[in-house]
């Protein structure tokens, strides 16, 4: 994917806007946000920081805010009087007040049509699968420490072929991580606003809707993808989590918010549950505080499921495509508040 200007669109010279890039450091920061510069037209002139409060003036002057995972507050969106658009950089766009926005009648756009985190997030949803079933990280560690440890290793020791795998909000991503369950030989299962096509169903090998409750009882490995909004802020809360087998497994490669950490913690260190992989926190990064770091039987990665390199050149292509339609004076895709 190119971004794309249409010539035809312009009737003469057009007006330069001011586009402000915040990039949070923890995805790449200003190394990162430096790339999106030449992927503009003429008519955009670019500056680059790593929070809203960075730059003041940058904020006064701006008519584009493209946000990386960082912050858009009130205060930022009152602080921008000329602003027109906020384009998040992400598929989730929980980190920007939408109320404010609204009230404004800013648009606020993601990449959720543009599928670019969705290969990565779907093989990291199983990179974390894989290492619980197959007891990766405990059997490392005691190689390292000269600990020959297959006969303590070998109860806990699963396939995937053959498991229920239960997905939570089955767009693009959840679609993803399917396919490849099929190609596990796994059963599945889905919860989402309204059930498949019966043929996308059955390309899915025979997936079947169920409500987020029954999903819960049934499934062996629970894998969230759905966004983090007033409604689904701690899906998975201490009543839910008592919904799980013993044997489950949940995996959240979505946002860290849809799960309550603690009663995620009280679960896994009573023996409620048989592990978590997670590759996302509320907060992130995580503090020292944070149960899960030392609860038992879990698999944690720093949010790396969108962070590829791959990934992170289809994702500024996609939200700098969006601007430039916009520029152009062409419909916005992806359009959330």
């Amino acid at each position: 994917m190119t971004p794309t200007t249409d010539p035809a669109a312009a009737t003469g010279p057009q007006p330069v806007k001011h586009v402000l890039a915040v990039v949070s450091p923890h995805v790449g920061g200003r190394t990162a946000g430096a790339a999106l510069t030449g992927l503009f037209p003429g008519q955009a002139r670019v500056t680059v920081v790593e929070t809203a409060d960075e730059d003041p003036a940058a904020l006064r002057e701006a008519q584009i805010l493209i946000t990386g995972l960082s912050p858009v507050t009130a205060a930022h969106l009152a602080a921008a009087p000329d602003l027109e658009l906020v384009q998040c950089a992400s598929h989730g766009f929980d980190y920007v007040d939408l109320d404010a926005a609204r009230s404004r009648g800013i648009p606020v756009c993601t990449i959720g049509s543009s599928g670019a985190e969705k290969q990565n997030v779907a093989e990291q949803t199983f990179a974390l699968m894989l290492a619980l079933a197959k007891q990766l990280v405990p059997a490392h560690t005691a190689l390292v420490e000269a600990d020959w440890a297959l006969p303590r290793l070998q109860q806990s020791l699963t396939e995937l072929s053959g498991k229920t795998l239960g997905i939570i909000g089955f767009g693009q991503i959840g679609a993803e991580v399917a396919r490849r369950a099929v190609a596990f030989d796994m059963d599945i299962v889905y919860a989402g606003p309204r059930p498949l096509a019966p043929e996308d169903e059955a390309r899915f090998g025979g997936a079947r809707h169920l409500t987020v409750d029954e999903l819960l009882r049934t499934a062996d490995y629970i894998s969230l993808h759905a966004p983090l909004t007033e409604h689904t802020r701690h899906l998975l809360d201490a009543e839910r989590l008592a919904l799980l087998k013993p044997t489950a497994f949940v995996i959240n490669t979505a946002r860290g918010a849809l799960v309550d950490q603690d009663a995620l913690a009280d679960a896994l260190e009573a023996g409620a549950l048989a592990g978590a992989g997670l590759d996302v926190f509320d907060p992130e990064p995580p503090t020292a505080a944070l149960r899960l770091l030392k609860a038992p039987n879990v698999v944690l990665s720093p949010h790396v499921a969108g962070v590829t390199r791959e990934t992170l050149v289809r994702i500024a292509l996609a939200a700098v495509q969006n601007v430039i339609d916009h520029l152009a004076g062409k419909p916005l895709r992806d359009v959330v508040s």
